[in-house]
């Protein structure tokens, strides 16, 4: 799989609705279904059943679920190596877990579903850029 089709896949589920733990191109998802949906087009079945999860659930779980099950699925690299196709995860607060996602679609853009809002692409603010913890490749990316 190449980047460009990681960025075009991502772009195919613009405008989806936010829709709390969803996953359907379209219909509604959430930063993680979206994730979800992009793999599931481009690498195939997902690797692991997604339990149910409140919308506060990294607020006081204490562990870094998010982070823990993309290193085990995606190939970490370092933030700064991050390029367009890439997966990205951030923090909302300081020391607290990974509780969103997103995929770069160039230098300074992202697409993410969050609350509020549809599937968009986005500018990667410095208030985002901050937030940032961990970067990630998918499987099978042709460099």
């Amino acid at each position: 799989m190449k980047r460009a089709e990681i960025v075009a896949t991502a772009r195919g589920w613009l405008a989806t609705p936010y829709q709390h733990q969803a996953s359907r191109k379209g219909a509604g998802t959430d930063c993680l279904g979206l994730l979800r949906g992009v793999w599931r087009e481009l690498v195939g079945t997902e690797p692991q059943a997604v339990p149910a999860y409140m919308p506060d659930w990294a607020d006081f779980a204490g562990e870094d679920v998010l982070m823990e099950t993309a290193r085990r699925h995606l190939r970490e690299i370092a933030v700064g190596a991050a390029q367009e196709g890439d997966v990205l995860l951030f923090r909302m607060g300081l020391g607290c877990p990974a509780k969103h996602c997103a995929i770069l679609t160039g230098p300074d853009r992202v697409i993410h579903a969050y609350w509020g809002r549809s599937v968009c692409e986005t500018r990667l603010v410095p208030w985002w850029r901050r937030r940032i913890a961990g970067a990630f490749s998918f499987p099978g990316l042709e460099d």
